[in-house]
């Protein structure tokens, strides 16, 4: 099998969602007290909105 590399987030996204279903994971994170400056568009001077998340967050993949 040829190697194939990802050149963006999406594409990386879609092969990750892919292995992890082949897999049936599920992944599981902890945060705390983490904040998160999201920007409103990808432009330099794009606003930002400020996201704090504190908890667990557990994501599960199966094919069905």
């Amino acid at each position: 099998m040829a190697d194939k590399h990802t050149t963006n987030w999406p594409e990386l996204a879609a092969v990750l969602y892919d292995k992890l279903c082949e897999r049936n994971a599920e992944l599981t994170y902890d945060f705390a007290n983490v904040e998160v400056q999201v920007p409103s568009h990808s432009e330099e001077d794009a606003q930002h909105a400020r996201w704090r998340v504190n908890g667990q967050i557990s994501i599960r993949a199966r094919n069905q």
